[in-house]
């Protein structure tokens, strides 16, 4: 499949007006697999005014028949999966197993929101006086400019167009330069399905350029960012001066709390899973891991024999259960964090250190007894490394959960149900989940609190942000 990427603007692919291009890197091998084309600012002005006119007309299309296109969309998404989830694994490296999972996920999502945009009520408010009817329209904001990440670059992008077109919205999707041809196939999916070419448009090119000329300008009404916290501050500053509203999913440090009472085997299993699933690097990923005085060490010992029995390697190769990290930069952050919390008295029971020369590759690792003040215990560190300390009591599990300015997932073991409702009550954070993974799915909501954004990107919350409410009151004379 091709791995050079073109935009898609007022339903044609083409290169950027001036031809400049970026790599795109295969991050287990280091080889260029193709070229990204780079939107300027006449390319994202024809985006506008496709995505201006593609609103006028998208809206227009009852929410019954766009429900259907996002039904077709589903059908096809799962019939090109075994393509798209190899085009996945080769740009950004996760195994084939996990890309598959993905694409699946990616449809599911798309069947979730072709439901609920037929979904999307208003309602009659009694009146006071005789003869007036009094009405709440829902109806949808207009048109969105969407930023995705690499890290799932299906997943990420397939909640937002979704959202935005069973609401009647049209989307600018500026995807991630690090995983573009996944993008583009996910693109070419939706507009297969009967999406109007100019209701979708795609965007690669300079993030901080192409983000400070969409958000400010006036044919957008609605913006969905997924990254990082500081980069989705001045983004919702910026969306703020402008009045426009804004869905916020940023990153995390999520607490895994596991009390004495726990299935200890179980927790080990299911939080060593999703530690290193996609290498660490996922917003949810379990981080901090809080395990209590009596069952520290069998905690440990199990969380520690299974990092070492994972196999890291090419996501195409069978057996590989852990794919490189996503480019240079983020193996040096990593490298760089686990070195700080080493300095600072960690003790590193497993892991550590990169793998090769070539590709990306970081072993999982497993630090213990982390000093609050090693900069991994403060900072994402968005790679595969597990911290693990312990605790005494419950308030003590719970302070430290709280500690940070993060609050996105979190997590708990317990057979307690007073501690399950404790613990759920207490946490400060916009997902709670006990005794299994139960988040991310599409008909729950998912987002964050405090530094960790606001907004939904799940359930049926999440169409709320690409309506506006009408109240329409009208008396017979």
């Amino acid at each position: 499949m091709n791995h050079s990427v073109q935009l898609h603007i007022a339903g044609t692919w083409r290169d950027g007006s001036e031809r400049a291009t970026l790599p795109n890197l295969n991050p287990a091998t280091g080889e260029t697999l193709g070229q990204i084309a780079v939107a300027t600012r006449a390319d994202l002005d024809e985006a506008l005014e496709a995505a201006e006119r593609g609103f006028a007309a998208w809206r227009k299309v009852s929410a019954f028949e766009r429900g259907k296109v996002l039904r077709r969309a589903a059908a096809l998404m799962r019939e090109r999966t075994e393509d798209i989830a190899r085009l996945l694994t080769v740009e950004q490296g996760k195994p084939l197993a996990e890309a598959r999972i993905e694409c699946g996920v990616a449809a599911d999502v798309m069947e979730w929101f072709a439901e609920e945009g037929r979904r999307a009520y208003g309602r009659v408010i009694p009146a006071l006086a005789d003869g007036v009817l009094q009405i709440v329209v829902r109806e949808p904001i207009g048109p969105v400019a969407a930023f995705t990440p690499w890290n799932f670059p299906l997943n990420q992008a397939v909640r937002k167009i979704s959202a935005a077109l069973c609401t009647g919205c049209s989307v600018i999707l500026k995807a991630p330069e690090d995983t573009p041809a996944s993008c583009r196939e996910l693109v070419h999916v939706y507009l297969d399905a009967g999406v109007p070419g100019d209701v979708l448009g795609l965007v690669f090119g300079d993030p901080a350029e192409i983000s400070s000329y969409l958000i400010p300008h006036p044919v957008i009404r609605k913006i969905s960012f997924t990254g990082s916290v500081p980069v989705g501050k001045q983004l919702a500053a910026l969306a703020g001066q402008h009045m426009k509203r804004a869905t916020m999913e940023l990153g995390g440090h999520a607490p895994a709390i596991v009390f004495d009472d726990a299935d200890v085997e179980k927790a080990v299993t299911v939080l060593s899973a999703n530690k290193f699933r996609n290498a660490g690097q996922v917003c949810v990923s379990p981080t901090r891991f809080l395990v209590q005085e009596r069952v520290y060490d069998r905690f440990v010992d199990g969380f520690t024999e299974a990092a070492r029995k994972i196999r890291v390697g090419n996501g195409l190769e069978d057996g590989t259960t852990m794919g490189p990290l996503i480019h240079s930069r983020r193996l040096e952050a990593v490298e760089g964090l686990v070195a700080d919390a080493v300095a600072k008295g960690a003790q590193l029971r497993t892991g550590g250190k990169r793998i090769g020369n070539r590709g990306n590759f970081f072993e999982p690792t497993v630090l213990t007894d982390v000093p609050r003040d090693a900069r991994a215990m403060n900072e994402e560190p968005f790679g595969p490394v597990a911290l693990i300390n312990r605790f005494q009591d419950d308030e003590e599990a719970l302070r430290e959960a709280n500690r940070l300015p993060f609050g996105l997932a979190s997590y708990a073991y317990t057979r307690s149900a007073e501690r399950a409702t404790r613990v759920s009550s207490s946490i400060e954070a916009g997902m709670v989940s006990i005794n299994h993974h139960g988040i991310a799915l599409p008909e729950t909501p998912f987002g964050g609190v405090r530094d960790s954004g606001y907004g939904s990107e799940g359930g049926s919350e999440a169409i709320e942000a690409y309506l506006t409410t009408k109240f329409v009151t009208q008396a017979n004379f």
